[in-house]
């Protein structure tokens, strides 16, 4: 009865709220409408039970209008069709003929959308104006986009495997989204492994770099962290590592967080069935083709306080996990950097972040969700082009990684920035697929002396580099790179390099290690230089056909989809020159007679898979091996 009393104050404070009388109902062709007095007599029984209804629900809520304390007062406002109530000091904004669920039950407000048992501020949102939000599609998806690629990225959620081997994964099952699945997937990992402590916390802090000061005692995190892991405990961590994206999008000011209208309404509305089950029936028929329709259905709500964001991301997990996901998470995280700040990030800003002609997330979004800016190149720092132009890449070290293929196949040199990470985890590219690499071992990104000394040395090379990385520099440039790394060549082996007006690296490089280290370069005499063999997990999200562990294309069985997680066992061999392999031997015997080998070894045989080049872009000279098929990348 309660429920019904409330369903007819909120209808009577809608019709107070309409500035005329509601136009009369129309009668359906070929109906009689009888004329004259208006009296009871020529009405069908339909006609008078709906007017005999329209009357009781009258008097009802007109009786509890006047039950209401005197502290609550409706308000009109001018012009914008919205309505105050006011209640106790505080108002609430209603929207004219939406239900908007404000409960006033005794004369007490009821808030709507409680978190926890918390009040959160009351905020319906913000709509984009129709030029804002025809920019936006136009951004995302250009002036030409196929219903393919608009279906791709309106018909992927973020959500939790439901496998138990790979929970702690987002599964995906439409091509093109997969760079922002990858990204989120790569910041919840982080949480998940290296933060796992926090997600025990209602509230936690998400002050940049707080992590920094847990290297030493969170070098490692329990191989068994993925089967233990709580639906709560991956939802915190899907939210933080949401929220931390965003924010860092918005240079860490603030967050722009977008959803549905219609969703809005039915997450303040009371719950019978799940969330999930709702929304979706909700989004049938939804379809979004232009930044008209978008504008129609839009909603955004900006936040400066993390905790208030990530109450906001939490109660809108739901809508994150429906079919819209994905394209919203990428609406928020742009609109928290700013449609402009993106354009001038961006090389080329009159192309289309979702690439043609299949749809996948260009290196501009990834870049963006793992760095904060919307950049185009991965290499460190901008290159200078001449004449007053220049390109943008990675201005500074990021919390996870990035990793390419393209690389090992020289089409792009990736950054120092991306390529070591605070913590080892790293987005993996394809030619047409994004996925995630990790570590458990924080060790894994730990450089001995020599290590150090070739990055330092590699970083001076690169930052004379004005070949987009392709791995050569000028004379005048070589000598700088002399200068500022202490390297001292003879002078044979300096004419030489120099003969051809240009430096090449492996050139170079290949002189590096027959130098000796009191000279500056990284010839060890002892043929040591620290053999690493170190464990990396490989996840590839896009959800296959498997049945016992096996990928299938046909049978009678039923296959189930689910994502794939490999363990490879990575050994990184002491650096040697192919001259000190080939005659490295047995040394001088013991006094027993018996032969004492060196630590130096051809590198372990290898299975080999794209992942391998990938991985060998950071490691080089990496062997790795796995059970069971090869992991894949696409």
């Amino acid at each position: 009865m309660a429920d019904q009393e409330d369903e007819e104050l909120k209808m009577a404070l809608r019709m107070s709220m309409q500035k005329e009388s509601p136009e009369p109902k129309r009668s359906k062709p070929g109906e009689e409408v009888s004329g004259g007095g208006g009296g009871e007599e020529g009405e069908s029984p339909e006609v008078k039970n709906r007017r005999r209804q329209r009357e009781l629900m009258a008097a009802a809520a007109e009786k509890r209008m006047l039950a209401l304390p005197k502290n609550v007062v409706v308000e009109k406002s001018s012009g914008s069709g919205s309505r105050v109530v006011e209640c106790k000091g505080k108002s609430v904004n209603l929207v004219t003929g939406e239900d908007k669920n404000v409960n006033l039950v005794k004369g007490e407000e009821k808030n709507v959308n409680l978190v926890k048992g918390k009040e959160k501020n009351v905020n319906l949102g913000e709509e984009l104006s129709l030029a804002e939000a025809n920019e936006l599609f136009s951004m995302i998806f250009g002036c030409e986009v196929t219903r393919d690629i608009l279906g791709q990225w309106t018909n992927q959620g973020i959500r939790f495997s439901p496998d138990p081997d790979t929970s702690m994964g987002l599964v995906q099952h439409e091509g093109g989204p997969c760079g922002v699945l990858a990204a989120i997937q790569a910041f919840v990992l982080k949480h998940l492994l290296f933060f796992s402590d926090d997600l025990n916390m209602v509230s936690p802090s998400l002050s940049g770099n707080v992590g920094l000061r847990r290297l030493a005692n969170k070098e490692s995190a329990g191989a068994d962290i993925f089967s233990s892991l709580s639906q709560e405990k991956k939802s915190r961590a899907l939210v933080r590592g949401m929220c931390e994206i965003l924010f860092m999008c918005g240079s860490n000011r603030r967050v722009v967080i977008a959803s549905l209208r219609t969703l809005d309404a039915i997450l303040e509305g009371p719950q019978g069935r799940s969330g999930d089950e709702v929304i979706s029936k909700a989004l049938e028929g939804l379809s979004i083709e232009s930044g008209a329709n978008l504008q129609r259905v839009l909603v955004i709500n900006t936040y400066t306080s993390s905790e208030d964001a990530l109450q906001r991301l939490e109660a809108l997990l739901p809508v994150f996990r429906s079919r819209m996901g994905a394209m919203l998470f990428l609406i928020s995280a742009l609109l928290s950097h700013g449609m402009e700040s993106v354009q001038a990030d961006r090389d080329d800003p009159s192309q289309p972040l979702v690439t043609a002609p299949f749809g996948h997330a260009s290196q501009e979004i990834v870049n963006l969700l793992l760095s904060g800016e919307a950049v185009a190149n991965v290499f460190d720092g901008r290159m200078d082009l001449g004449g007053g132009m220049f390109v943008k890449g990675i201005s500074t070290t990021v919390e996870v990684g990035f990793i390419t293929l393209l690389e090992s196949l020289n089409f792009c040199k990736v950054g120092r920035h991306l390529k070591c990470p605070t913590w080892p985890i790293w987005v993996v590219g394809s030619e047409s697929h994004y996925t995630v690499l990790f570590a458990l071992d924080t060790k894994v990104q730990e450089e001995n002396e020599l290590e150090g000394k070739e990055t330092k040395i590699r970083r001076a090379f690169d930052a004379q580099d004005q070949s987009g990385g392709g791995g050569f520099i000028s004379v005048e440039g070589f000598h700088q790179v002399l200068r500022d790394t202490n390297v001292n060549l003879p002078a044979d082996k300096l004419q030489n390099l120099c003969s051809s007006g240009y430096i090449v690296w492996s050139e170079f490089w290949q002189v590096l290690l027959d130098l000796d280290k009191s000279l500056g370069g990284l010839k060890d005499p002892s043929g040591l230089m620290g053999k690493k063999v170190f464990d990396l997990y490989h996840f590839n999200g896009i959800a296959k056909s498997v049945m016992n562990g096996n990928q299938v294309s046909s049978g009678n069985d039923f296959p189930v989809q689910r994502p794939r997680l490999t363990k490879l066992r990575v050994s990184v061999p002491p650096r040697w020159t192919p001259e000190e392999f080939m005659s490295s031997g047995p040394s001088t015997s013991d006094p027993a007679g018996k032969d004492s080998i060196t630590e130096v070894s051809k590198p372990e045989p290898s299975q080999h898979a794209p992942l391998v080049d990938c991985i060998r872009t950071r490691w080089a000279r990496a062997t790795c091996t796995w059970e069971g098929d090869p992991p894949s990348i696409v």
